[in-house]
């Protein structure tokens, strides 16, 4: 496929006219003037560029996709309450096949609005990674482990489900979905687990992903309960962080807990919506950006969001650390976009991915800019981030296959999802309601 005379948003984050892109098989081949392409032919469908954006697929660096089945259902509840009164109740009815068709809704929407990988955290992950692999998506997977030391880690179900997933999923799909191991958070673990899950995952050579700082009341119970050590000490002294790890939330960290991140390599993946919502707070990313941390950008669950949409992200991400620090001139739209792109795809381990380059994978967005609300278009990036709603997004390619374009995805068949997964969420509330 080819991509004529289209205006890009470059490496560098800069706005290109005129551009022409290449694709070859799961790869971007070309990227330069239609002029210096030395041979037009062999390379499929010509997509003409006038009034069209072409940016790199965006990632998600913090989701549980199956929450899909729970979008809109706890409202308005504190997040202890949101979790015990409606949360676990309802998951604990999930089947397998709910998990898969949740998560073949949470894939579609996220094509629909330009993402083209997550990093995911959550259970029944079999299904899960047949619907990232039947759809063509890409993800980062993990199995979320609590519990306690009533029976030893290496003993426990939790283990085989981690050697299992790994077993069989690991770099599956040439390379699209990758296994990761999650311990779900402090709170919901104990010291034992902590530990058994980094010597774990240092073992099988995987990238980490946990819960941290989320709410004031888990970071200052930690502390209590472990010395006077925050969650990151914590993590860090369990050796949680001896692997390539994500961190999510990050919400109460404090200055020695940044130093921490940044030493270890750790990403912070941001949730503004989820934890503006849910009363969390704001994480402190630009302390954590000045400290030289990666900063990914993650919608956590359409339960908590109520949306998979990285453009409202991308967008509430650049201002409301201005609101929150009176300095306008944090964050930039390039910062933004650079969070939801490449950091995210560093953050997942995909070296090849998350820029438009030669050599790179075909991961592509393009985005309408004939929309009212792009025009007119004095800098094409600051509308992206500012204007766009994500509704702009007609086509979206991952590894150079189209799974997303103009209202259609290929690979997904949705009238047969959406009948499942209403028909999941009236079989759930039923067996609720008879208890």
């Amino acid at each position: 496929m080819l991509f004529k005379n289209i205006c890009m948003i470059d490496p560098s984050f800069e706005v290109i006219e005129n551009v022409t892109v290449g694709v070859k098989g799961d790869t971007i081949g070309y990227v330069g003037p239609w002029d210096g392409l030395p041979d037009k032919r062999g390379w499929g469908e010509v997509i003409d560029g006038d009034m069209k954006l072409l940016i790199p697929g965006l990632y998600n660096s913090h989701g549980h996709t199956p929450m899909t089945l729970l979008r809109g259902y706890g409202e308005n509840l504190s997040l202890h309450d949101w979790l015990a009164m409606k949360i676990f109740p309802f998951e604990d009815k999930l089947t397998p096949d709910d998990v898969y068709f949740a998560t073949l809704l949470g894939i579609a929407e996220m094509l629909r609005f330009g993402t083209v990988s997550v990093t995911d955290m959550y259970m029944l992950c079999d299904s899960m990674a047949r619907a990232v692999l039947d759809s063509g998506f890409k993800c980062n997977l993990s199995r979320a482990i609590t519990g306690g030391d009533e029976v030893p880690y290496y003993k426990s179900d939790k283990y085989q489900d981690v050697e299992a997933l790994a077993g069989k999923y690991h770099l599956s799909g040439n390379g699209r979905l990758r296994i990761d191991m999650s311990l779900h958070a402090e709170y919901t673990s104990t010291p034992a687990i902590a530990k058994a899950v980094a010597d774990h995952c240092l073992s099988l050579g995987l990238n980490a992903h946990v819960h941290v700082s989320e709410t004031r009341f888990e970071h200052e119970e930690c502390k209590t309960r472990h010395e006077g050590r925050t969650p990151a000490r914590y993590l860090a002294d369990a050796g949680i962080f001896e692997s390539p790890a994500t961190a999510a939330h990050c919400v109460w960290v404090e200055d020695d807990d940044l130093d921490i991140l940044a030493s270890k390599g750790v990403t912070l993946a941001a949730n503004p919506v989820s934890n503006l919502k849910l009363a969390s707070g704001v994480c402190p990313v630009h302390k954590a950006m000045a400290k030289g941390v990666n900063i990914g950008l993650g919608t956590d669950s359409a339960a908590s969001n109520n949306n998979l949409n990285l453009f409202e992200e991308m967008k509430l991400h650049a201002i409301l650390h201005k609101a929150t620090t009176g300095d306008p001139t944090l964050i930039t739209p390039a910062q933004s976009l650079a969070c939801a792109t490449i950091n995210g795809a560093r953050a997942q381990g995909r070296k090849d991915c998350g820029s438009v380059s030669p050599g790179f994978k075909a991961d592509l967005v393009i985005v309408d800019l004939s929309s009212p609300n792009m025009s007119p278009c004095h800098n094409a990036l600051n509308n992206l981030v500012y204007s766009a709603t994500g509704g702009e997004v007609i086509l979206t390619m991952v590894d150079g296959k189209v799974l997303y374009r103009d209202g259609a995805w290929p690979t997904i068949d949705m009238d047969l999802v959406l009948r499942q997964v209403e028909s999941s969420r009236r079989r759930i509330l039923r067996e609720l309601a008879s208890h």
